[in-house]
């Protein structure tokens, strides 16, 4: 089963019964060592939401750590807008912190059963790769989840943490956003308003109204397009270009300001447009198509899989930190 990283929730779930758009799924009566709970479960997340039953089943790794251990495990038999068509995943991990999890935060993460029963440091860290890829790839694009710890080959560099401000989801603060090098001059409040999150379970970068409304206003300022549809901004349209031209070189850099540990410092990460300005279709022989991989978001600005696919994210739940590196593979 292949399964969606998520740090933006905190439930294990996998699908436990047939569904038109999942290839393969978990039966549970097949399985020895499965043990129902019988507690009916309903995660909701900004798109989609499932409903099954909580059990318990048994685990094993497939390298760096030999043991099995047993985990808490939703399978799914109802879905809306979760399980949608041409997704390769059959479940999903969510791996923040218990406040998230339902029915309520006495369930046991995935994670904290294994830094439990392995022994394991309170730190995992994720590399996407995809930068420049097509959206809807073979899946092939590499990419790790190292749980436990960090590994050096998946950075260059060095890595700059910044504090989680509350273990819930991985709730950041963020101090300035610029395009193009120019500083946007909105009140900080403005980024955090309701919370500043990294989520790989969010596609997009995904920004306040007001802070979404000023990054257009900017990108479209400064890049080298001259007319474009508002429908590319919002979502609605593609931008296509010849398959021998790349875009990229017209359109700004966006950085986002983070704290530093040392609070009274901030570090930058920078988003290239190879992150931002997404290849999703080829339309003929010559004409290559792109899709805007930032949104609006009625509630949180939220650092998706747009941003985390140019660097390796370090998960420090030990030292209560979240840490960002080059990656190599953006």
């Amino acid at each position: 089963l292949n399964i969606l990283v998520d740090t933006g929730s905190s439930n294990f779930a996998v699908a436990g019964v047939p569904d038109p758009d999942v290839t393969s799924y978990f039966n549970p009566e097949l399985s020895s060592t499965y043990r129902s709970q019988g507690i009916e479960v309903t995660v909701k997340y900004s798109q989609g939401s499932w409903t099954g039953v909580l059990g318990t089943d048994v685990i094993t790794m497939p390298k760096g750590l030999y043991g099995s251990y047993t985990i808490n495990i939703a399978t799914i038999l109802e879905s809306e807008n979760f399980f949608l068509p041409g997704v390769k995943w059959h479940g999903i991990l969510g791996l923040a912190y218990d406040a998230l999890a339902k029915p309520s935060s006495s369930v046991e993460t995935f994670f904290d059963s294994l830094v439990r029963q392995a022994e394991i440091p309170n730190v995992f860290s994720l590399q996407m790769c995809g930068a420049g890829l097509p959206v809807s790839g073979s899946g092939t694009n590499g990419g790790s989840l190292v749980l436990g710890g960090i590994e050096p080959s998946l950075y260059t560099g060095d890595i700059w943490y910044t504090p989680i401000k509350e273990e819930w989801y991985y709730q950041v603060e963020i101090l300035k956003l610029e395009v193009g090098g120019q500083n946007l001059e909105l009140d900080c409040r403005e980024y955090n308003a309701d919370k500043a999150i990294v989520d790989s379970g969010t596609t997009l970068l995904r920004l306040p109204e007001k802070v979404f409304s000023a990054v257009v206003q900017a990108i479209a300022r400064t890049s080298l397009i001259q007319e474009f549809s508002s429908g590319f901004w919002t979502g609605t349209q593609l931008a296509c270009w010849d398959r021998t031209e790349k875009p990229w070189s017209l359109f700004p850099k966006l950085s986002i300001y983070l704290r530093d540990e040392n609070s009274s410092r901030s570090f930058r990460i920078s988003i290239l447009p190879q992150l931002y300005i997404q290849p999703i279709l080829v339309i003929g022989d010559n004409l290559q198509c792109y899709r805007f991989g930032i949104s609006s978001s009625t509630n949180a600005l939220v650092i998706g899989a747009t941003v985390m696919e140019g660097f390796y994210v370090i998960f420090d739940r030990a030292q209560r930190r979240v840490g960002f590196a080059v990656s190599p593979c953006a």
